[in-house]
């Protein structure tokens, strides 16, 4: 060939692109979480049967097995981790680009959907609208009360664009679905009855209170905040009565029916329960708000997130 002729033309593939289907790989990233099918289609709003033809679609496509049988469930394969390990990446890259679309096309402006605990609500998250409507008006939040488990769900489908939980219960920092982003760390009070000898007492310890009846939920997280926080304090909290609410809790403080632990964020004034700052050995609750990985880097959600740290 001369050195002037031109170079034959080199095929280019579109074979790659068309291989790594977006929705197909979410559908897969909530196979791992879910571990079955069933809980898969759940989660997602299909059937069963339309999830697996989309996984078996996949595999086509991608040319390797993703799935394995493993009794009645099936197992991801370690080409689907391979797969995934790369999506958990694309994907996020995806969020980074609908932020910064949404900062190319709106700046400042838009909506951002959060979910968030009952006591967040009106202690952080209200505040935090408040504030942005000063500041940037553009912005509007829409808020939608809910725990842990559902919140993180909304926000992994896509329902929502921010939620608040106690750290406890929030993903993990190595989840590669998330940014976690600390609010705050919520101290936690002791509600006496008016009257009780340690009620004038500054900085009473925890551990002052191990003789007392408690009143805490039955189970969940309250529950299980109040039952480490005085095993920590050296003594487990005999449980005298049990409330989920804190107008039921408080209420049966100011009758004298027991003390109890709550959080600063949750406290409402009541005429015969004094709240008392513990000492030294005070628990705290931490909460975190978390968006989507590449999310935060929008411009509305990252106004909302400074907002909720003030």
């Amino acid at each position: 060939m001369s050195e002037y002729e031109p170079e034959p033309a080199r095929r280019v593939s579109t074979k790659a692109p068309d291989r790594w289907d977006i929705k197909k790989l979410v559908i897969l990233r909530t196979l791992r979480e879910r571990g079955t099918v069933t809980a898969t289609a759940q989660a997602l709003l299909m059937t069963p049967s339309a999830v697996s033809q989309q996984l078996t679609n996949l595999a086509k496509q991608l040319g390797v097995p993703l799935l394995q049988a493993h009794g009645r469930r099936v197992r991801l394969t370690d080409a689907a981790h391979l797969v995934l390990a790369h999506a958990d990446a694309v994907l996020a890259q995806l969020e980074r680009a609908d932020a910064a679309l949404e900062q190319y096309m709106h700046g400042e402006a838009g909506e951002v959907r959060v979910a968030a605990f009952s006591t967040a609500v009106p202690a952080l998250v209200v505040p935090a609208v408040r504030a942005l409507r000063a500041a940037h008006p553009g912005i509007t939040v829409r808020v939608r009360e809910a725990e842990a488990g559902e919140a993180y769900e909304l926000l992994a489908s896509g329902d929502v664009d921010l939620a608040l939980s106690l750290a406890a219960h929030a993903p993990t920092a190595r989840d590669p679905k998330f940014t976690r982003v600390p609010l705050l760390a919520d101290p936690l009070d002791v509600a006496l009855p008016v009257g009780h000898p340690l009620a004038a007492e500054p900085g009473p310890r925890l551990a002052d209170l191990a003789g007392e009846p408690w009143i805490f939920g039955g189970s969940g997280p309250w529950s299980e905040i109040t039952i480490a926080a005085c095993e920590a304090a050296g003594f487990v909290p005999a449980q005298a009565h049990s409330a989920a609410g804190w107008t039921a809790i408080l209420a049966m403080v100011e009758a004298g029916m027991g003390v109890a632990l709550v959080p600063r964020m949750a406290a409402a004034r009541r005429d015969g329960v004094v709240m008392c700052a513990l000492g030294a050995d005070r628990p705290v609750r931490h909460v975190v708000a978390a968006v989507r990985k590449g999310a935060e880097e929008g411009a509305t959600v990252r106004r909302v997130l400074e907002a909720l740290q003030v």
